[in-house]
């Protein structure tokens, strides 16, 4: 590859919402990779899922973004067995952590693909085809220099909803002020979407408080919940 050919490729590179560090892969998250990834995976495909087939069955599908370790998504599947959980997220580890907790609880209805989600969402997720879609605590890239790597902007956002069947939700949940004030800006201009409520919402039953929410709490940090409607 030539000089001009790289610099031509850097340019043309969409940004990323993350940066790939995968940490310590423990022993457990490696056995589940290497185990139950084959299994409850679905590997990445520019192409239109199939999700009934990725299940087995036709039920409620909700789409778990950027699940981290997957205590949240595990739990959250297990009280909710009528409905389908499809994770995504790039890494390993927390990959691997999501797995073990599904396979522990023997729960049938999460799926994991380990990709990003852009690129799954625009080449995935067919339009009208999930019930609901979870972003909880998105990386906020809090330096301003960096704020065009957030998850949620508007290009992004507009793909989210037209995977939204009608009356289905987007929930994000953030305990950085600045980007909760974005992504209420952000979802508001959507005009595919309708707020639940006049401003933030409560934490919604279904979501749990997780241990990182509840040392943001303890050390003040406030958490923004924001639930909006497909019209």
């Amino acid at each position: 590859m030539t000089a001009a050919t790289e610099a031509r490729d850097a340019r043309h590179r969409p940004v990323r919402s993350y940066v790939l560090r995968q940490g310590r892969m423990s022993a457990a998250q490696q056995r589940a990779l290497d185990v139950l990834l084959p299994r409850l995976g679905i590997a990445y495909a520019p192409e239109p899922l199939d999700i009934a087939a990725a299940f087995g069955r036709s039920a409620p599908v909700i789409l778990e973004i950027g699940f981290g370790m997957g205590e949240t998504t595990a739990a959250i599947a297990a009280a909710h067995p009528e409905r389908d959980f499809l994770g995504l997220e790039v890494h390993g580890p927390g990959v691997g952590a999501l797995l073990n907790r599904v396979d522990a609880a023997a729960l049938t209805n999460v799926r994991v693909i380990q990709h990003d989600a852009v690129d799954v969402v625009t080449h995935m997720i067919p339009f009208a085809s999930v019930a609901g879609i979870h972003v909880y605590f998105p990386d906020p890239w809090p330096k301003k220099r960096h704020h065009k790597r957030r998850l949620l902007q508007p290009g992004f956002v507009h793909a989210l909803a037209q995977r939204l069947s009608p009356g289905g939700y987007l929930h994000a949940a953030t305990d950085w002020d600045d980007y909760a004030q974005e992504i209420l800006t952000t979802f508001t201009a959507e005009t595919l979407l309708a707020n639940t409520v006049p401003d933030f919402a409560p934490r919604p039953a279904w979501r749990p408080l997780t241990k990182f929410e509840a040392r943001g709490l303890q050390l003040g940090h406030g958490v923004r919940d924001l639930v909006f409607r497909r019209r």
